[in-house]
């Protein structure tokens, strides 16, 4: 069988038992939401059609990219008119754009609302979702934005490096890198420079001087690496290239907890729910239901290793989830 076609049957299979497990932990009696059937399809339902036009936008990075296409598709599903406005750039973008009402909304992460937009410190980021999640939200509301509630799935960002390198090195941890860092040379996304948990964080808390820190777009974190260019670079978790199983690339363990993993969060305006109704936020919440961490590897895989276009993948988790008809 071929290999691509393996992983959808798995990535099917992994879907229908995140779903399962939603659906066995969920109230029979919450099932009423307009924009979906009690199976968990999404209905059209024509009212939509006469709101305003959402602009759902994203980030600039594979998984965000599929993300903005999974609330794309499913809002149209529920008969909204949608537009996208997708691989923005970075969180100051993307805010910036969701303030001036340039996009209806996009999905973010906890913990980078946390630390890069009201500069919470590692330390001080909840451990448990639903209390990072209160934080932010109360953040967000303070500049009239409203933040839906989380995914299952949460990313993070991460030191990797190749294996070989690491073995090398002797190195596991972040920590490892002390009395190393000075002939290392690490590479990340150009607000990596500016982030508690990217390079700052990495010099303020566990006290490493780089022999350098080279900005990279976001699509090249692993080439770097690959070609020797960087010794280190700042990945993301739940990168697909990190679930391959070929062990090519280690991640230290930040054992500081620096780097604090985030769920990702809808921000939306309340005048955009209030004008989109509410089919708009429960459609959001019910597609991210199947979006574990397993999920989210394997839709990013498709991607970054399949060479797969965003939208197609974000209409194959949408079939296969049973949100839209194929």
């Amino acid at each position: 069988m071929p290999v691509k076609k393996l992983r959808y049957l798995l990535m099917v299979a992994l879907m229908a038992l995140a779903l399962g497990l939603v659906a066995c932990g969920s109230d029979d009696d919450d099932s009423g939401d307009s924009g979906s059937s009690a199976s968990g399809q999404i209905e059209s339902n024509s009212a939509n059609g006469d709101t305003p036009t959402l602009t759902i936008g994203s980030k600039n990075f594979t998984e965000q990219i599929v993300l903005g296409e999974i609330y794309a598709q499913a809002l149209e599903a529920a008969g909204y008119n949608v537009k996208t406005d997708l691989n923005l750039g970075s969180e100051t973008v993307a805010l910036a754009a969701l303030k001036k009402g340039e996009i209806s909304g996009y999905p973010e992460y906890i913990s980078t609302a946390l630390t890069s937009f009201y500069d919470t410190a590692p330390e001080d980021v909840p451990g448990d979702v639903n209390g990072a999640y209160e934080m932010a939200k109360k953040d967000l509301a303070k500049d009239g934005i409203v933040a839906l509630p989380p995914t299952p799935f949460a990313s993070a960002n991460a030191v990797g490096m190749l294996t070989s390198k690491a073995e090398e090195l002797g190195v596991s941890t972040i920590s490892d890198l002390q009395g190393k860092s000075q002939d290392l040379k690490l590479y990340g996304s150009p607000e990596c420079r500016q982030r508690i948990d990217c390079l700052l964080g990495l010099e303020k808390y566990y006290g490493l001087d780089f022999k350098s820190f080279t900005p990279v777009d976001i699509g090249l974190r692993y080439t770097v690496l690959d070609k020797g260019q960087a010794d280190l670079s700042i990945v993301f978790t739940t990168d697909a290239q990190l679930g391959t199983g070929d062990d090519k690339y280690t991640v230290l363990e930040d054992d500081k907890g620096v780097l604090p993993a985030g769920n990702v969060i809808f921000l939306t305006k309340q005048k955009t729910i209030d004008q989109a109704g509410p089919d708009y936020a429960s459609t959001i919440e019910l597609v991210q239901e199947g979006l574990t961490e397993k999920v989210m590897q394997e839709l990013d895989a498709r991607v970054d290793l399949d060479k797969q276009q965003p939208a197609d993948v974000a209409h194959e988790y949408l079939v296969a989830s049973g949100y839209i008809a194929g």
